[in-house]
């Protein structure tokens, strides 16, 4: 997603600035481009309009979605295809009966100003527009909904205000950096952090408080010290649980870990039904499917964070090679966070050609395996403690991804729906995300290896989820 300001509007003076579906367009842009005789258009430029009609679509790593909205294919492969919408969505809208649409975040044609969203029979009020007063120009009067300390400004469920609050649970280091991101993307009202130590949860929302000004942000931080005194949210981010140490595989914290993602995921899904899940906790896989049995959420609702950060690895050790920037590289990481981790190199490319042309082979495969052990890498170099910094990120790009209801498809465990062969399950696999959470699961052309490789894993994790079950 792409904030237009005046910069934008000036660099397409008197011609047309195409956005893409998303993208917001601040007020004072339009006033600008009412000044300048400029048309903005939502929707990709014609090949003769490519040029000087504003900044180009930025490339999203690990999408299967090129700039422009058009679907990505690799050489020889043809387009990714994908399974239909939910049962029960609006094909035209994305939206689901009974919850707002998104509106707020959604991205405005240009022309004149929207009329309000009629509310749902029985459903939240409808979004306000426009959703932050940060899109106004500075020192304008803000509109008294979204004005802070206003009737209304603070979000008390699924689009019953203008951007809705985040829960992230676990004021750990990748709990404090998923808050930290999500509060400097300036896209949510507030962002709570909750920890059953709650003064280091205030206290690390204090600090990301006092960078408000240095990062140019108007999301709330709070600390909280229960799921329920967070409030209703609309995405709420699981994190805590005990870190690996060295020696320690993923697979040896499933006991310690699994009592305390069950106990949250079932207060989340109290205090926020209609909020998704992300867990983060590791072991990843079996978290995410034991999160989704604790909490009764649907399926589309409770997701796994692993993918994105197994993706960035892979790139970002490819970059290594010198063969490209690690965000112009594009792959995917699917199977299982850990040992059964599948890079499917088929699907790999860099500048539209196949990667496995541009690094040697033996070099190639040293990069996959590096990527699959990264986790313990890092783990063994901090001696205390693991990673945080990607996997914090990671987790807050997927829920930004959402907020927008961009449509992105990016690696995610989730519940296989009988694509490649899986059902019944939580493994890594591409998945179209939109703001109620999982859209549909889209189908890779993979090698036969490739796919005997992403059914192992899923098998694997399934061993694995029944032994959990059987020790609960």
């Amino acid at each position: 997603m792409t904030v237009h300001g005046a910069a934008s509007v000036d660099a397409a003076a008197g011609g047309t600035l195409y956005v893409r579906p998303g993208d917001i367009v601040t007020p004072l842009a339009r006033e600008r481009a009412r000044e300048l005789g400029t048309e903005i258009v939502t929707g990709p430029p014609p090949p003769a309009a490519a040029t000087g009609t504003g900044p180009p679509p930025a490339p999203t790593p690990g999408s299967a979605t090129a700039p422009g909205g058009t679907p990505a294919t690799v050489p020889g492969r043809g387009a990714l295809p994908g399974r239909g919408a939910l049962p029960g969505r609006d094909p035209a809208s994305g939206a689901t009966p009974g919850t707002a649409s998104g509106a707020g975040r959604a991205e405005r044609s240009a022309g004149p100003a929207p009329a309000p969203v009629a509310p749902v029979p029985g459903g939240p009020p409808p979004p306000v527009r426009p959703p932050s007063g940060a899109l106004f120009r500075r020192g304008a009067p803000l509109p008294g909904a979204v004005r802070p300390g206003a009737a209304g400004a603070r979000p008390t469920g699924r689009g019953s205000a203008a951007s809705g609050r985040v829960v992230v649970v676990g004021a750990g280091n990748v709990g404090m950096i998923a808050a930290m991101r999500l509060a400097d993307a300036d896209v949510f009202d507030e962002v709570v952090l909750v920890d059953i130590d709650e003064g280091r949860a205030a206290g690390i929302a204090l600090d990301l408080t006092h960078t408000a000004a240095l990062s140019g942000f108007g999301t709330r931080v709070r600390g909280a010290g229960t799921v329920a005194e967070a409030g209703p949210a609309d995405y709420v981010i699981i994190t805590a649980g005990k870190p690996r140490t060295p020696g320690m595989s993923r697979s040896d914290l499933i006991s310690t870990n699994a009592a305390i993602v069950g106990d949250v995921a079932r207060r989340a899904a109290a205090v926020s039904p209609q909020a998704v899940i992300v867990v983060v906790t590791n072991p990843l896989d079996e978290m995410t499917q034991h999160a989704w049995t604790a909490s009764g959420l649907p399926s589309g609702r409770v997701l796994g964070m692993a993918g994105v950060l197994d993706t960035a690895r892979f790139q970002a050790l490819a970059s290594l090679t010198g063969v490209a920037r690690a965000d112009r590289i594009q792959a995917w990481a699917l199977g299982s966070h850990g040992e059964e981790m599948v890079i499917p190199l088929s699907t790999a490319t860099t500048g539209g050609r196949p990667l496995s042309a541009a690094i040697p082979a033996a070099e190639l495969d040293a990069v996959v395996s590096r990527a699959r052990g990264s986790g313990g890498e890092v783990v063994g170099l901090l001696r205390s403690g693991s990673a945080f910094m990607a996997p914090g990120m990671s987790a807050a790009r997927m829920v930004l991804a959402m907020a927008a209801d961009s449509g992105e498809v990016m690696p995610a465990a989730v519940l296989g729906d009988g694509s490649y062969g899986i059902s019944e399950v939580y493994v890594g696999l591409p998945a179209r995300l939109g703001r109620n959470g999982l859209r549909e699961i889209v189908t890779l052309d993979l090698l036969p290896d490739e796919l005997s490789a992403l059914r192992a894993a899923a098998d694997r994790i399934r061993e694995r989820v029944a032994e959990l079950a059987t020790a609960a």
